[in-house]
């Protein structure tokens, strides 16, 4: 007899809600569908990766002294073509988007040389509102040592949202060479970035001494500003080739770039190019010859792949 009464009770209570409140069952399942699309958005599973590389010199090779592979960030060793070591990284989480967080460093040794590269271009996605993609990457580079960093480019899509940041800490005698190209969306794809978030900043230090700093924001409307003749006069990618070396001023006239691009000796050390390009095909087809003139070892593979 009770529990007759309470399901009739229940019965009640529920029939009164509806009638007060709508249909209770659609309400509690749009509410229920509102909290859950809320949580996802809050607490969406984020791309963490690290990489910590030390190489050494053992007779005229550079080899492996100590490594850390963190989360979505890898690092590959192909066969040896020379005496520098090749190492590719990749980020397994397949691209960037807000949130992210991603930290290479990389030390050689003295009289060591490593050629870093990625694994094919790094892609920048879409990010929801207020949320961005970090990378930091810190390169130090010991006496007589030497660090190509020759990425692939980076590719902005529409939405974008990103922060870099590169460090670069040598030895009176050591040299860096960075390369860094940028693609505001696919030309061939039909691919327009109509909003953009990127931040860039560079610092390179020698013995402790601030040698070179530069930074780039670029936020708004990257289409409508890539077109001003003082930004980049309608180029959609772009690349800076930093050339760090007490050899760099041996290299101030010895490339033949076109009229949207151009070369600077800032110090006796530090060699700086900037290129514009229509899009990425034509910028590797400028970048290809200066990487192979400033790099003493062989342009890494998966740059002709």
């Amino acid at each position: 007899m009770f529990l007759t009464w309470c399901c009739w009770s229940l019965r009640l209570f529920l029939w009164q809600f509806r009638n007060d409140e709508g249909d209770y069952r659609d309400n509690t399942i749009t509410y229920a569908a509102e909290i859950r699309t809320q949580d996802a958005l809050a607490m969406a599973p984020r791309a963490q990766g690290a990489l910590r590389l030390v190489a050494k010199r053992r007779a005229k090779d550079t080899v492996i002294a100590d490594l850390r592979q963190e989360g979505s960030l890898k690092a590959l060793f192909p066969k040896v073509r020379g005496t520098a070591l090749d190492a590719v990284f990749l980020n397994t989480a397949g691209g960037l988007t807000g949130g992210d967080r991603m930290q290479i460093e990389t030390t050689a040794g003295e009289g060591a040389h490593i050629v870093l590269s990625s694994q094919a271009a790094e892609r920048a996605y879409k990010a929801q509102p207020d949320q961005f993609a970090q990378t930091d990457v810190r390169l130090d580079v010991g006496p007589s040592g030497r660090i190509d960093w020759l990425p692939q480019e980076t590719i902005l899509f529409d939405q974008a949202a990103l922060n870099r940041r590169l460090t670069v800490r040598l030895a009176s005698d050591a040299t860096a060479l960075v390369v860094e190209p940028i693609i505001f969306g696919r030309v061939a794809m039909g691919e327009r970035v109509n909003t953009l978030h990127l931040t860039d900043q560079w610092r390179v230090w020698r013995d402790d001494e601030l040698v070179f700093a530069d930074a780039i924001r670029l936020i708004g409307d990257a289409a409508a500003l890539l077109k001003q003749r003082a930004i980049a006069a309608g180029a959609g990618a772009i690349a800076t080739v930093l050339f760090a070396s007490p050899k760099a001023a041996a290299f101030a006239d010895s490339f033949d770039l076109p009229q949207t691009s151009g070369v600077s000796l800032i110090a006796e050390h530090v060699l700086l190019i900037r290129m514009l390009a229509a899009d990425g095909f034509a910028l590797r087809r400028q970048l290809i010859p200066v990487v192979e003139a400033l790099s003493s070892a062989p342009i890494p593979r998966v740059w002709r792949l």
